[in-house]
């Protein structure tokens, strides 16, 4: 066994030692390596498109108060007695504070520009208007009073309350509701468009198997995905809205329906 291990180590040494003259005679042992690069760029593209429908369960109301004065500090005043009275009461039908804003609050002032009256000259049909001679530049505008306006915006959840915060506002002296829209919350609009996608991608996959059978193109691997969201939320447009605190109001019926969130995608494969 000893004389084995000794002639293989024998063996070895011969074996570099004739290694090192040959490289130091001839040079460096040539080695190859062949290398083929290829880029494929036909490429077989199919498209497939998932919906899901459900109702909306979020909705934003936009409602606003308007006072005019004689001056900014009573039409200020007045509006934002008003617009407390409105906040605090939507408070207590379990809106959260982070979910109402004010989005506008401005001051206009308001102008006496009206034209002087003419002056009637004659007798019957004869008359003639003659109106008095005006300085240079037109007649001064004079300010006789100032609007007041704020806009809030309410995140509504859950979406029953949209109805409820809607009189809630009017009640209290709010005398503009702009729109009311209806989105998905966060979790919902997830969950819907992990079903929209599984589906478009499904009927893509489906697809891409129907027309490579029927042409005869064999499919490789997918390499591509591209995807494009169609949802949009939809709103309800209002009219302004007077209310008189005074009088029996009719309960604001408002109805979401359905919204349908759409996703597209695009597979790409390659053929061989």
């Amino acid at each position: 066994m000893e004389k084995t291990w000794t002639r293989l180590i024998g063996v070895i040494i011969v074996f570099f030692i004739v290694l090192f003259v040959y490289t130091k005679l001839a040079g460096p042992i040539p080695f190859y390596v062949n290398s083929v690069n290829t880029t494929k760029t036909d490429l077989f593209t199919v498209d497939g498109t998932g919906t899901a429908t459900a109702v909306p369960d979020s909705g934003i109301v936009n409602v606003g108060i308007t006072e005019t004065s004689t001056t900014v500090s009573d039409a200020q005043s007045k509006t934002n007695q008003i617009s407390n009275k409105v906040i605090a009461d939507i408070k207590k039908l379990g809106i959260e504070e982070k979910d109402i804003k004010t989005t506008n609050y401005s001051v206009t002032p308001n102008y006496n520009s009206s034209n002087p009256s003419p002056l009637m000259m004659g007798a019957g049909q004869a008359q003639t208007q003659i109106y008095p001679i005006q300085p240079p530049g037109g007649s001064e505008q004079q300010i006789i009073g100032y609007t007041v306006t704020q806009n809030i915006e309410i995140d509504v959840k859950p979406i029953d309350k949209v109805n409820k915060v809607v009189d809630t506002a009017t009640a209290d002296g709010a005398n503009l509701v702009g729109q009311v829209s209806f989105s998905f919350s966060d979790n919902m609009q997830t969950k819907l468009e992990n079903q929209a996608r599984a589906d478009a991608i499904k009927e893509a996959k489906q697809k891409a198997q129907d027309l490579s059978n029927m042409s005869g193109i064999k499919l490789g691997r997918l390499v591509n995905v591209v995807e494009t969201n169609n949802f949009r939320p939809y709103p309800i447009m209002m009219g302004a809205a007077t209310a008189n605190p005074t009088t029996t109001q009719t309960p604001t019926t408002i109805t979401p329906g359905e919204s349908t969130v759409s996703i597209s995608v695009t597979l790409s494969y390659e053929t061989y």
